[in-house]
């Protein structure tokens, strides 16, 4: 997320535009993540499996882009307060959005948890107003409408904007006033606790899709993905030195592709396997494959039209997309439907939350972000 966009960038710096296009192969990724995440029984068994890795891969961008964008302007014009706002007005408007769609439709869904337990209109509107804010829902209780344990019941993915907000403002207080060689240790000791988590087993499942509740190891969890991706993002961002590497985006985009749609590893006789797989991918080759990126340049117009509409979707699709998993999955269970039997609606809710994230993006997101610029930005 937002983490996630190339408006952090600093006004007078151009765009890595391969970087935007790529976040937008991952936001991709994550919906068909989330299709198959309605025929799993545990995260084990679902065949389209790692999606929940792009997490990782966005906040490294998220780290890159923001030293990139403004390491250099701190000692200059930048204050904290000016990049609190920064933040804000790029990231929660469709923070706001996504909580709202995500009332509509589990209002229309019927106002009841998975179990068939009957929500008030009272609690409902609570947990919109949480989602609204990112303050967690505590499990367990009456605004945590779903009953899964979801920190953002009404639009799950909001959990990793809690997490981001957690990096900008670490970012800003801190971590941004480290040497190079300081951030360079908190990223190999980051490092270490995160490979630690995922193959210690300790979200369950020996894997690294945790961070999305308050439940077991999940804040744990989610810190040290962000801790070690975020920062290594920014260590990027100081010693990076582009190389030369022709076709950078669609070598780049297949790897991702390949790797957030690998079936589990190692089952649950040896789940330590794809813990070992989940630390490989989010500590050496999603590094390497945003070094990569950064490096490259479009060739052609239709490359660059391709980044440029994947960048400038990205985030609002990872924003929007899941309220409408949640009808889809009501609508699977309630059935008991196969995939076989349902991928027509599928593939209409994949090119439908992609129309729905462009016009949120053209009809919402631009103009408010504009205007709040304008109001709390430019200076008088």
């Amino acid at each position: 997320m937002q983490k996630i966009s190339s408006a952090a960038f600093a006004d007078t710096k151009p765009h890595y535009e391969l970087l935007d296009g790529l976040r937008g192969v991952a936001a991709l990724l994550v919906i068909w993540y989330h299709v198959f995440e309605g025929f799993a029984t545990s995260p084990i068994d679902q065949r389209f499996n790692h999606g929940y890795l792009a997490v990782d891969f966005f906040f490294i961008l998220s780290g890159f882009v923001i030293g990139y964008a403004y390491d250099d302007r701190w000692k200059t014009s930048m204050t904290i307060k000016d990049f609190i706002k920064r933040r804000l007005i790029r990231l929660h408007p469709m923070v706001v959005m996504g909580a709202v769609l995500g009332a509509i439709t589990f209002y229309i869904q019927g106002c009841e948890k998975w179990d068939g337990t009957q929500v008030s209109i009272s609690m409902l509107v609570l947990a919109m107003l949480l989602n609204l804010f990112l303050i967690p829902a505590v499990p367990g209780s009456g605004h945590e409408v779903r009953g899964n344990g979801e920190m953002y019941p009404l639009n799950g993915p909001s959990w990793s904007l809690f997490f981001e907000y957690i990096g900008n403002l670490l970012y800003a207080l801190c971590i941004r006033r480290m040497s190079t060689k300081a951030l360079t240790v908190l990223v190999i000791f980051a490092g270490i606790g995160l490979a630690s988590f995922a193959i210690s087993n300790l979200s369950g499942f020996g894997h690294l899709g945790v961070g999305w509740s308050l439940l077991d190891y999940n804040l744990l969890g989610g810190f040290l993905r962000l801790l070690f991706s975020f920062s290594m993002g920014l260590l990027m961002s100081r010693v990076f030195k582009p190389v030369h590497i022709r076709g950078a985006f669609w070598i780049c985009s297949l790897t991702i592709a390949v790797l957030l749609s690998v079936p589990h590893i190692g089952g649950t006789e040896a789940l330590w396997m794809n813990g070992i797989y989940d630390s490989v991918c989010s500590i050496i080759i999603f590094p390497i494959l945003v070094y990569l990126g950064a490096s490259g340049k479009t060739t052609d117009k239709g490359t660059s039209r391709i980044c440029k509409f994947l960048g400038d979707i990205s985030y609002p699709l990872y924003i929007v997309h899941y309220p409408f998993m949640y009808l889809f999955y009501a609508w699977v269970w309630g059935e008991k439907l196969t995939f076989s039997q349902t991928w027509p609606v599928a593939l209409g809710l994949f090119f439908g939350n992609i129309l729905l994230a462009y016009l949120c993006l053209k009809l919402y997101d631009e103009p408010v972000r504009k205007w709040l610029s304008k109001r709390f930005l430019v200076k008088k």
